[in-house]
């Protein structure tokens, strides 16, 4: 029997470790399945775009893996069940169950309300592509004058207002930061930040804590009442918890803790990349959610299991890295702040529009990636026979 490989997610980490794996391993001995609701690759990056407006370019994950011998499932995972190597799924027929031998979990994120009265009745948020086209929706009916006030002063919340205040010069935009605006990023570079807000006509809440938000506006935990026809939530991002509901050791956050090559620390056969996964960076820190942690990841997962699998044992790699922060600021300026390994500012940035430059650079290969996972041609490796055990196939 072939090795049953099952990767659970197609967004950048789960595509670029299936791709990998595919261009790894032998394909008489292996079976790669990739299972994923959206029949599209999806650009989480530029969701703020797809929210005023703009239609990046289509992926079909047909096309993506088309003559590499990857299977694709179109269906939503519902469970795991990690002790019998199984994976409950449900599509338009009906529910499903599918085995595995090696589980690649790279199931991501949504967005976190932490439990803040009203946001889910209320706010919008922009963590994948069916919430920002209902953002979209909405702004496309908020007449001129209405308010939008952006939640959460991060890199996605940063993008969002700025996002919307250039596309939406006739609304009244606002951000609402726990902290400073923009305070982790150096000073030069939170200056500029502050002259793109004011040259958008963006009111900046700083030190505002939201503690509800109702249809119209939001309230602070010190009372203030900020006008908002709109609520953009961007305060951070909450895995799914199928994870936590399975045997699975896993962190407070729900995501499953791994080594250092991304295999879970309880169960062999599992890996877990991108925002699902627990693993530790530069200086010990855990890495943050982002594609600029996910996609190395993925790397380091593929290659593990191939190398494994192929009975050349790995040893655990070096802690994975940060090199800068790439921050759009609408099409036109951006700020690309350089950071030590472990994602603190460095005293250099770039910023205007050869950073907006950069950025669409960076966003652009990060996307090419699932389409080419490995840089160079690499061979393809036959599975040891040690290691072509499998469960049994279930009906």
């Amino acid at each position: 029997m072939k090795h049953r490989i099952v990767v659970l997610g197609a967004g950048y980490t789960g595509a670029v470790a299936a791709g990998r794996l595919a261009k790894r391993l032998h394909p008489d001995d292996t079976e790669i399945t990739v299972v994923n609701a959206d029949p599209d690759f999806v650009e989480r990056v530029r969701m703020h775009q797809v929210a005023t407006g703009q239609d990046p370019e289509r992926r079909p994950l047909s096309k993506v893996y088309a003559g590499t011998g990857v299977t694709l499932r179109l269906a939503r995972v519902t469970a795991v069940d990690a002790d019998r190597r199984s994976v409950a799924l449900a599509d338009e027929h009906g529910t499903d169950e599918i085995a595995y031998d090696t589980l690649v979990y790279a199931l991501g994120s949504t967005a976190a309300d932490h439990g803040v009265p009203g946001v889910a009745e209320h706010a919008y948020d922009i963590a994948g592509r069916p919430s920002a086209l209902r953002l979209r929706d909405r702004l496309d009916q908020l007449a001129a004058g209405g308010t939008v006030l952006v939640v959460g002063g991060g890199l996605t919340g940063i993008e969002a207002v700025t996002e919307i205040a250039e596309a939406r010069p006739d609304l009244d935009v606002a951000i609402a930061a726990r902290g400073g605006l923009g305070d982790w990023l150096n000073e030069k570079a939170q200056q500029h930040l502050r002259r793109v807000c004011d040259r958008l006509g963006i009111t900046v809440h700083e030190h505002a804590d939201i503690a509800r938000v109702e249809a119209t506006v939001a309230v602070t935990a010190d009372a203030r009442v900020i006008p908002a026809g709109v609520t953009v939530w961007t305060t951070g991002f909450a895995v799914h918890p199928i994870a936590a509901a399975t045997t699975l050791t896993v962190a407070a956050t729900g995501q499953i803790i791994v080594d250092a090559s991304m295999r879970s620390v309880s169960h062999p056969e599992v890996y877990a990349v991108g925002d699902a996964g627990l693993a530790e960076g530069a200086g010990g820190k855990p890495l943050r959610m982002s594609c600029a942690s996910g996609i190395p990841m993925a790397w380091q997962a593929a290659d593990a299991i191939a190398a494994r699998l192929a009975g050349r044992e790995t040893f655990p790699k070096a802690p994975l890295r940060y090199f800068n922060q790439c921050i759009s600021l609408g099409r036109r300026d951006g700020i690309i702040q350089y950071v030590t390994a472990d994602d603190r500012a460095k005293p250099s940035f770039l910023a205007g529009r050869l950073a907006a430059r950069y950025k669409e650079v960076v966003c652009k290969g990060a996307a090419w990636q699932i389409s080419h996972p490995v840089l160079y041609p690499v061979r393809r490796r036959r599975i040891a026979a040690t290691r072509t055990e499998t469960v049994p196939t279930m009906s």
